[in-house]
């Protein structure tokens, strides 16, 4: 679980942690999803399973190096190096994509999805009755969670640790994007606005939410790794496949809200077909570039899975 690395094995790290960070961007796409296809899933949950009482406990009785390694601190240093370097930079280009092509972006996450259920399951060593219908309570599951209208809440800083908890906790799972729970509780723009205005004290009370979730559901995960293995790798397909229905790429705005910009945001959204699209909107449904960039998402896991079969320790 903790691989000694070279510095190259870290810099690899980092670069999952900013693909992670990018993908955490956008409504309907994990970066847990990055996590376990790139081979370092189990790795995360353990590490932050680690960040205990136990290891503030060493580090008073054994010193700061015995709690470092404890944590797999290097590991955690590296990966989350690179989320924070992605919100802070490459976030603002896949937002710029979701704006402005859409259609493209969509198609892009849609198949890298897609491709990343086949990842999850290929580990499913053996089906039975009850694999089948983890793997479909999951997937069940994360398609009604795509289906929940946004709703607005007042964000003070109650609601704002509470929204992190929770957001963070969707983050790590593979299928169900952290962004999107914010999306429904209101909060996605709020939070937005404060990354790129640099509201200081906003992010930090998000970031403590952040935290106190990880550090308990971590242990959650870990715990169904260690003891039902098969069994949460069927959820975590679920989940994946059941996200499917927030990132199709045509779709019909049904409920619009204006923003403080007095920009329109969709808010409830029907998925169409690529013709429908183009009748409705009287616009091109870029049939073919979405699948080519369909195919490039479904390549990408492929290459980010040999990527994490590489021995993560010496990358």
């Amino acid at each position: 679980m903790k691989p000694a690395r070279t510095k190259s094995g870290y810099l690899g790290i980092t670069a999952r942690g900013i693909l992670m960070g990018a993908a955490d961007a956008v409504p309907g796409v994990s970066g847990g999803t990055i996590a376990f296809m790139t081979g370092i899933y189990e790795e995360l949950i353990f590490s932050l399973k680690q960040c205990s009482i136990s290891a503030l406990r060493m580090l008073f009785q054994d010193g700061l190096k015995a709690a470092w390694q404890h944590i797999n601190g290097s590991f955690l240093l590296a990966l989350f190096t690179g989320i924070i370097l992605s919100i802070l930079t490459l976030t603002r280009v896949v937002l710029f994509l979701l704006d402005k092509h859409p259609i493209l972006l969509w198609s892009f996450f849609f198949g890298l999805i897609l491709a990343a259920v086949w990842s999850v399951l290929r580990h499913v060593e053996k089906w039975s009755m009850g694999i089948i219908a983890t793997f479909l309570g999951g997937a069940v599951s994360a398609f009604l969670i795509t289906t929940i209208s946004p709703t607005t809440i007042e964000t003070s800083p109650l609601v704002v640790f509470l929204s992190g908890m929770i957001a963070i906790c969707a983050m790590i799972l593979p299928g169900i994007s952290g962004s999107f729970i914010l999306l429904i509780l209101g909060l996605y723009a709020p939070m937005l606005t404060a990354v790129k205005e640099l509201q200081l004290v906003t992010l930090c009370v998000f970031a403590s939410g952040c935290v106190a979730g990880l550090l308990s559901f971590s242990h959650v995960l870990s715990w169904m790794f260690n003891h039902f293995k098969t069994m949460t790798l069927a959820l975590l397909g679920g989940f994946m496949l059941g996200s499917l229905n927030k990132v199709w790429p045509w779709k019909q705005t049904i409920e619009t809200v204006i923003d403080r910009h007095g920009k329109e945001i969709p808010i409830v959204q029907h998925n169409i077909l690529p013709h429908t699209f183009e009748t409705l909107h009287s616009q091109p449904a870029y049939l073919g570039f979405a699948i080519a960039l369909m195919l490039l998402g479904m390549g990408m896991v492929i290459a980010l899975e040999r990527l994490g079969q590489k021995p993560a320790d010496n990358e």
